[in-house]
């Protein structure tokens, strides 16, 4: 795509002196008695004299070279070149609309004609019978000579710019407009119209397998070349596309890059993708400004490219580029505007913005085309002589005498219009038998016959054939086992998988705002095996089991009730902003069971996007709860974090988890001999089995209570051991309920392609129903959903469904809101569908009839290209609205891990099978939670500070770095504590190097804690530290960062470690009895610290000296220059330690308030600013001792008396 704008208007002016005996258009005859091979080696000039052509100039075999140039019409720009695919020619456009061709090397001009008055010509396609030419808004088809063979004019505001040949009838225009035309080069129609994004296609190349689209947006994506659906996307360029190409498994490509206020410039950085793993490689860097680049292979996969300016280098796409390799095209100071390779790939073409064109070649015979057909040369007009005729000759053809042609007279061969339309026939539709059981193997599909027609026989009838195509899709109806790409659109925004876009500063940046606005707290996930982030809401959001693990507290190190309540206690005090579980991930991932059950994904897992996570967060929810049952029920003895009391909160004998979940069941199994075995016990949850199709395939419409019902009371029959018989024989196998839980909880099982049939079937045998009883009698219109909780006043609204008072809502609905359950001792269990509205009545309830409400769906999204993820829909109390927002409501919103939005209560039930499976539902009865005590009492006691064993088995006392707390010097509220902690990575980051040389981070390493130090802030022993705690970790460490942590290998190992060693969970426990205390944590960085901990502090509670001594809009300060300047300290010198730098913090915050006090915020200013010259000029650098650049900093030895001496 080339851009006129920069250029001088003037230098356009044609001169038609250049073409004084050429008539537009108009080429004289050829002369039918010449062998056009004799031909061979002369020029025309315009004149139509013979003239000899010059000597072939001597190349270098192997090495390109010019052969020859020519000048064009001086002054016009020279848009496109191309050589012809069939003839030993080459063609040019100029800006002008003129058009020029040039035979041979020699380029003798063989014929020249204007294409169109004013418009530019862009491209240039040769055909077997003619050169098709694309200007702004027009096709035009003309032959070798010039005579035109069709114009095919297009919209207005069309902008064309490129073609692609995709055979010899059909071809493919795109430009800056949201469409691509498809057209028909017999009928000379438009035959299919494909909508692209803004804004639009520049550039079209084509493979074996695929298409590719090259966008001004910097982008370029590859396309199924029979559908035109998008297959992958590149987004190559921050700024704009050059100019690409493809050879065998390589795209490569050029372009721009954004650079700030400075606007675009060209990226001196190949983007270089494999199209077999569909990933980038490693950029390649050029010594050029690529502008064009083109494959030219020939024993090797060459690259060339061209920069405007005239140079042009030669590499390979997977080596490093030579300077050797690099030549110039002499351009005479004009730019090059076009490039083409010939197909024999001997010949390159420069056209230039001064009119020329310059041929290169790599050998001096050079042949344009591997297999050229002869060229008909024009020759000058002999009709004085023309050839005698024998009339005696029966196949003598008359049309060697040429013969004027009339306009007055119709020719017999003139048709009319109508009679020479074409009328092609359409193609039946397709069975939709066979489209229902129609499994797609790539994409291939597989269908059994379903023998409705007779064998190769198709009747044709025009008008049932045109209705049927006229309303026939090519997509899918079922998704499960199919290829969903063609729903993608059909996903809501805010369903899809949320990513955090990592910049600089991390997370610093990132406006977690846009997708929240609520104050409840989402949780990020880019953490390892996060996918379970929704049931965690869910968990959270019961109030019994939110309480629960809150006052739970016990010795075990991976428990996953313990970490549990951690997080629950920072999604209580978060307004808004999201947290992390990574602790809880982390003892999650230590659980054998959990492994065992497959639940712990690898990153490779994760990273495809293969999981099936529909029936992995069902078997997750099945072992959470279990896990949690099992960590509640267990007697807990003495407790080394408790104190003498050895108070246990919360922690009796029975479950709170079994109260809530559980239910009692009764399980029968009755052999043929009649033998009958009797077991009772405890079910947690139910998974719905879903009644088998009958011998048609007909699905009978069933109420999702009876399915529930016989899910729960299931009768199956099954091989089993029978004691009387003594084998194994066929059992009839019986489950009754004998009581009935607070909480149902139902995994759905819509793992199959017949499940999930059988659940759209049932959706629509309700829609229909709902809306035949809407045409008897319309229901009143539901109130608006008041909006006091949402922030602003703002409503929300999911894209691609609306929602208000038509039947519309009800579709795609099977689930209802409400649920009446009752055990009878003559029928069992009965379960009906119930009206959210309604009460049950005196008799009902003394009856023992139960009416639960719909409180948690959690579905697995499909969407091919992230590979799907799960959400939750939570119907939230009104006890946590009350909390966080200060209103009593009942609120649905939906959880997509960081993102939440209110929604409405319908769409919590609404699953259109084709992009959202329900996985889970929880059904709670009214009011179940005033059955159960919701006080918390924070079981965390002060001591968890007193002295503690250490796991490392080489420690010594005399080897102690930290002095204990005395019980005298417990911390009080308000206290100040010096903190500071120390990583290791166990995971290192995954990053990306753009074109313009900057990282881009695709997911952050994974840190680890390694040694967390807290000093005394006030006191006699003030800077004492009385925490220095290693952290042991049971995960492989990648990297220990010994330059910045101080760790060593061998530190955090139990075995072989000096250090004072403990847990994660009991240095967790110490910082969360200080927060909980009030204390004022002092640091440097202290948000990085907490974040890696994974620890919510409040800000009243944290004095963080990065901020302390910063000024808007300038760059963080780092520890080591703030205690030079201030403290006249060196610190860090060969590796960080911990307990120095909590100190340095403390010691800097003195300083601060000394400043404040002494001379107030003036001073303060004053003081940043002389602090910020100052590290200009020693570009943030502490000097050496003996620089006299050490004396600028202000002494301060007056401050920590007694640490000084520590």
């Amino acid at each position: 795509m080339m851009n006129f704008e920069g250029l001088d208007p003037g230098m356009g002016d044609f001169s038609s002196a250049l073409h004084s005996t050429l008539e537009p258009g108009l080429e004289a005859p050829l002369d039918p008695r010449l062998d056009p091979a004799l031909l061979q080696g002369v020029e025309l000039d315009p004149d139509g004299l013979a003239v000899p052509v010059t000597e072939s100039v001597h190349l270098m075999e192997g090495m390109f070279s010019e052969l020859h140039n020519v000048l064009t019409e001086v002054g016009i720009p020279v848009t496109t070149v191309h050589f012809d695919l069939q003839e030993e020619l080459l063609w040019m456009g100029n800006h002008r609309g003129h058009a020029s061709s040039f035979f041979g090397s020699t380029m003798g001009r063989y014929s020249s004609f204007q294409v169109h008055a004013t418009d530019d010509i862009r491209n240039i396609q040769s055909l077997e019978t003619g050169v098709l030419f694309l200007s702004k808004s027009h096709l035009k088809c003309l032959t070798r000579g010039g005579l035109i063979m069709f114009d095919y004019p297009m919209e207005e505001a069309a902008d064309m710019h490129s073609l692609l040949l995709m055979d010899n009838n059909t071809l493919l225009m795109g430009g800056l407009q949201n469409y691509v035309c498809e057209v028909d080069l017999n009928t000379v129609q438009e035959t299919q119209r494909f909508t692209v994004e803004v804004p639009g296609v520049a550039i079209m190349r084509q493979s074996n397998r695929s298409f590719f689209c090259g966008h001004t947006s910097g982008k370029v994506t590859l396309r199924d070349l029979r559908t035109f659906k998008l297959e992958q996307e590149f987004d190559a360029f921050s700024g704009s596309l050059s100019d690409f190409d493809v050879h065998g498994n390589l795209l490569v490509a050029c372009g721009f890059s954004s650079r700030g206020l400075n606007g675009l410039a060209c990226d001196r950085f190949l983007m270089v993708y494999d199209l077999r793993m569909m990933r980038a490689v490693t950029p390649l860097q050029v010594h050029v400004d690529p502008y064009f680049l083109r494959f030219v292979p020939t024993y090797t996969s060459r690259l060339a490219i061209i920069s405007q300016t005239g140079q042009c280098q030669f590499c390979e796409p997977t080596g490093l580029a030579n300077l050797a390799d690099v030549f110039h095209v002499n351009t005479v100071g004009h730019l090059l505007m076009s490039f083409d390779v010939s197909s024999s790939k001997q010949a390159l073409a420069f056209g230039d913005s001064g009119s020329g064109i310059h041929l290169w070649s790599d050998a001096p015979e050079v042949t344009f085309n591997s297999y050229s057909r002869d060229t008909d040369f024009a020759l000058p007009c002999l009709v004085d002589s023309l050839p005698h005729l024998d009339w005696n000759q029966d196949l003598l053809p008359l049309s060697l005498i040429p013969m004027p042609l009339t306009s007055t007279e119709p020719l017999l061969s003139d048709w009319p219009a109508a009679l020479a339309t074409p009328s092609p026939r359409r193609a039946p539709a397709v069975d939709p038998e066979i489209l229902r059981t129609m499994k797609t193997v790539g994409f291939i599909g597989y269908a059994p016959n379903p023998r409705t027609r007779l064998r190769n026989q198709v009747p044709y009838k025009t008008k049932e054939i045109e209705l049927a195509y006229d309303s026939y899709s090519q997509v899918p109806e079922s998704p499960i086992g199919r290829d969903e790409q063609p729903h993608l659109h059909m996903v809501p925004k805010k369903y899809r998988k949320v990513t955090i876009k990592y910049s600089k500063l991390g997370l610093e940046d990132f406006d977690f705002k846009h997708y929240n606005k609520t104050l409840f707290a989402g949780l990020e996930p880019h953490i390892p095996n996060a996918y379970c982030n929704c049931m965690i809401q869910v968990l959270y959001f019961l109030e019994p089991v939110r309480c629960l693990v809150q006052n739970h507290l016990c010795q075990k190190e991976f428990c996953l009730a313990c970490e549990l309540g951690f997080l629950f206690r920072m999604l209580d005090l978060s307004r808004g902003g999201p947290c992390q579980a990574s602790n809880f991930l982390r003892a999650f991932r230590t659980i054998p069971e959990a492994s065992a059950l497959g639940l712990i994904l690898s990153d490779s897992d994760e990273q495809t996007g293969k999981v099936r996570l529909g029936r992995l967060i069902q078997s997750w929810n099945r072992f959470i709860l279990t896990q949690l049952h099992q960590e509640t029920q267990e007697q807990e003895g003495p407790q080394a974090y408790r104190g003498l009391s050895g108070s246990a909160f919360g922690s009796s004998g029975e479950s709170v988890i079994g109260r809530l979940f559980g239910c009692e069941v009764e399980n029968s199994s009755l052999c043929r001999c009649g033998k009958e075995t009797v077991r009772t016990s405890l079910t947690l949850l139910f998974t719905m089995h879903y009644p088998e199709q009958t011998l048609d395939k007909t699905i009978k419409e069933c109420e999702f209570a009876d399915v529930l019902k016989k899910s729960i009371c299931l009768e199956q029959n099954t091989q089993a051991w029978c004691e009387n018989c003594e084998k194994y024989q066929p059992t009839v196998q019986t489950r009754n309920i004998r009581c009935l839980p607070d909480v149902l909880v139902i995994n759905c099982e819509v793992n199959g392609v017949k499940e999930a049939e059988f659940w759209k079937a049932q959706a629509e045998y309700a829609f229909s129903k709902a809306a035949k009883k809407e045409e008897v009698g319309p229901t009143a219109p539901k109130e608006p959903t008041p909006s006091e909780w949402c922030v602003e006043d703002e409503m929300y609204c999911p894209e691609g469904l609306t929602f208000g008072n038509s039947i519309e809502d009800l579709r795609h609905v099977w689930v209802p809101q409400s649920l009446k359950m009752c055990i009878s001792k003559s029928q069992g269990l009965e379960i009906t569908s119930w009206s959210e509205t309604e009460e049950l009545s005196p008799s009902e309830e003394a009856e023992g009839a139960v009416v639960y409400d719909l409180v948690v769906t959690v579905p697995h999204l499909l969407d091919a290209r992230t590979g799907g993820n799960l959400v939750a829909h939570i119907k939230v109390g009104e006890t946590y609205h009350q909390r966080k927002e200060g209103v009593t409501h009942q609120q649905w919103y939906l959880f997509n891990d960081f993102l939440i939005e209110p929604i409405e209560k319908v769409e919590a039930t609404q699953f259109d099978i084709i992009w959202k499976v329900p996985a889970i539902l929880y059904y709670a009865k009214r009011n179940y939670h005033t059955r159960y005590d919701l006080r918390i009492k924070n079981p965390i006691e002060a001591s968890v500070l007193l002295a503690e064993a250490s796991l490392a088995r080489k420690q010594r006392k005399s080897h102690a770095t930290f002095i204990p707390l005395m019980v005298s010097e417990m911390p009080q509220a308000g206290d100040l504590v010096g903190l500071d902690a120390e990583f290791v990575t166990l995971n290192q980051e995954e990053a990306e190097l753009r074109s313009d040389g900057t990282k881009s981070t695709i997911k952050p390493s994974q840190m680890s804690v390694a040694r967390i130090t807290c000093v005394r802030g006030q006191g006699p022993n003030e800077g004492v530290p009385f925490i220095d705690d290693y952290i042991s970790t049971q995960e492989q460490v990648v990297d220990y960062l010994t330059q910045y942590s101080g760790i060593k290998p061998g530190d955090l190992d139990a075995k072989i470690s000096s250090k004072h060693l403990t847990t994660l969970k009991s240095t967790y426990l110490k910082l969360r009895f200080l927060i909980d205390t009030g204390v004022r944590f002092v640091g440097h960085g202290l948000q990085k610290d907490f974040r890696v901990i994974n620890l919510l502090v409040l800000k009243d509670q944290v004095i963080d000296t990065v901020h302390l001594f910063h000024m808007p809009r300038k760059r963080m300060i780092s520890l080591r220059f703030l205690a030079w300047y201030f403290l006249d300290l060196k610190i860090q010198s060969e590796t960080h330690d911990s307990i120095e730098d909590a100190r340095t913090a403390l010691q800097l915050y003195r300083k601060y308030l000394d400043l404040s006090r002494g001379g107030g915020s003036d001073e303060v200013r004053n003081m940043l600013k002389g602090l910020y010259e100052k590290g200009r000029q020693l570009d943030w650098k502490v000097p050496d001792d003996d620089s006299g650049e050490a004396q600028g900093s202000p002494k301060n030895n007056d401050v920590f008396p007694s640490v000084m001496g520590l």
